[in-house]
Parts: C-alpha cells; structure tokens; sequence
C-alpha cells in the first residue's frame, strides 16, 4: 500500500493505536488481556462518539491489514517438537477434545440460534487457544467483524471464569498430573493456564502451561480441516474449493518452517510482542464498528453458546482424564 493511499486512513489508524495504547497500560497495570481491554475500549467510543466517516478509512486497515500481520507473526510461536513429547496419552486426549468440541461447534450452530459465524468463533476458540484462534480463523469464516468482537468477549470471559473457578474445585480431588491436564487442554489462552496452574503449584503451573502450547501447536491443522467444512455450498449443493487468503498460506508456511529451523529467542520475543500490538489495534478497529445493539443481541446467545461448549470441553476431558487412566 502506497502512502498516498494510506494518507486518508491515518485519522482511523491513529485512533486505533490510541485506544490500543490505553488499552497496553491498562493491562500492564490490571492484569487482564490486553486485546479484550482494547476491544472494549474500542466498542465504548465506537458508540459514544460520533465519528465521520473520515475514520472509515483507517479503521477498515486496522481492522484488516494488520489483524493478517498480526496472525502471520503469531506462526512464530507454534513448536510442533513441544507437542510431539508430550506423550501419547497426552496428544490423543488433546487431539480427541478438540475434535469433539468442533464438531459440537458445527452441529450446534445449525441447531442453535446463535449467529452461524459468531458461534463457529466461539468454538474455534474454545477448542485451541481463545484469542488467537478467532483472530486466525475469523477473516475467512465471517464477514461482519462484529462476530469476531462477540466471540473474543465470549472466550475471554470464560477463560477468566475458568482460571478462578476450576482450580477451586479441583485442587483437592485431582492429582497433580490430572490437574494439568485439565487445566491445559480447557482454559483458552496461555495467561488463564498459567494464571491457574500456578495457582495451585508451581510445578502444575509449567505441567499445564507445557500441555497448553502443545495445543497451541494444532492451530494449524485445525484451521485447515475446519476451513473445509465451514466453506460455503454453491446454489447446487457442491462444496466450494477451499482457497486460503495470503495470510493463512503464510502463517502455515512460517509454522511447518519452525518445525526445522529454531528461531532465536530476540525472533520469537519480537514476533510475540508485535502481534499482540497489532491485535490489540485491530481489536481496537472492530470495536469501533460495533454497536451496542449488536453486542447484545448476538452477545446473549453467544454466551449461552459458549458455557455449552466449554462445559462439555471439560466434561470430555475428565471422561478422558478417567479412561486413560491417568
């Protein structure tokens, strides 16, 4: 993009990286996602303030050019080796619940009425990595950015829910390695896994984390198998060819590629640290284009959607957990 073209956007992007900004120290100072926070953010003065349509512009780039960036950076992170030592009973019971928990995504939201791609975000997210993983499918599975905005304040307050809750109940009842097993294949992002695994113990803590990034690892191959079956029909009924955008060919191609090669650390911690800005100014975009109406509407079943999934997750899970033996 020319800087010609980008001079009428600027207002909008300026905007954007204000709110994500604020958003950044906030979450230095409170704790809690940076990404939601900007969201947030973002969906208050979408609705309070009456923008021109100056801002347009600039809010469809943040909205669109970086939020791709931002999912090709995150292909930095994933390590298949991680995912490959975490033992075989581990990988199936990761492996089994995530496809359990997306195929419910995909029979439940024809049968529910929860908004079709709001809820297939939802459980993208549920199953491999909250935030992160609505973000990567999103652009390909919805065109109204304000299901992608439902689905991050779905996961995101259930991953906190679950990062208070489940330690509570659990702690007493579950071994060491049950606990971070649950832990690691259930809560959404790697901050509610190791906010509640550390919790409990410190070895818990390194145990769920490690399980969690192996999950993390899938994201992959789940966004190329759930691609399939979430591409649209033509009027006589025949699948569409699954075409990838540029920044899912590219995120798969930089993810295999770290299967081989070993980033240096200043690589992975730079990749990291700018796709969680740039996300956090994407979110800041989609926020500002959505309404409160919206939010509400789609927001409620949205979340009745969410509990379901994340229930039967962790149910799933302790069947496992049972069956496995662990």
């Amino acid at each position: 993009m020319k800087f010609s073209a980008l001079t009428p956007s600027l207002k909008g992007i300026f905007l954007a990286i204000s709110i994500a900004l604020a958003a950044i120290l906030i979450a230095n100072w409170s704790g809690v996602n940076s990404i939601l926070i900007s969201l947030i953010i973002g969906v208050i003065v979408g609705n309070t303030l009456s923008l021109s349509d100056t801002f347009d512009p600039g809010i469809k780039v943040v909205s669109g050019l970086f939020l791709e960036i931002a999912i090709v950076l995150m292909a930095f992170g994933i390590d298949y080796g991680s995912f490959l030592k975490l033992g075989w009973q581990t990988i199936l019971i990761i492996i089994i619940t995530i496809v359990i928990v997306l195929w419910a995504t995909l029979f439940l939201s024809k049968k529910m009425s929860c908004p079709s791609s709001a809820g297939l975000l939802v459980g993208f997210g549920t199953a491999i990595c909250g935030s992160a993983a609505i973000a990567a499918l999103a652009p390909s599975v919805s065109r109204d950015k304000s299901d992608m905005g439902i689905a991050m304040a779905v996961v995101n307050l259930y991953g906190l829910l679950g990062m208070i809750i489940i330690p509570f109940l659990t702690t007493d009842w579950l071994t060491d390695a049950q606990n971070s097993l649950l832990l690691g294949a259930s809560l959404h992002s790697v901050g509610n896994v190791a906010g509640a695994g550390f919790a409990i113990s410190e070895s818990i803590g390194e145990m769920a984390v490690t399980i969690k990034l192996g999950r993390v690892a899938m994201l992959t191959p789940a966004l190329l198998i759930f691609g399939y079956f979430t591409s649209t029909t033509n009027d006589s009924g025949i699948k569409t060819k699954l075409r990838l955008p540029w920044y899912l060919v590219t995120f798969i191609a930089v993810s295999m590629l770290g299967s081989f090669i070993h980033f240096s650390p200043d690589v992975l911690s730079y990749t990291k640290h700018g796709s969680n800005i740039l996300l956090a100014i994407a979110m800041a975009g989609i926020g500002l284009k959505v309404s409160f109406k919206t939010l509400l509407s789609s927001g409620k079943k949205g979340l009745v959607f969410g509990a379901i999934l994340f229930g039967a997750q962790l149910l799933v899970i302790l069947f496992l957990i049972w069956v496995f033996n662990i």
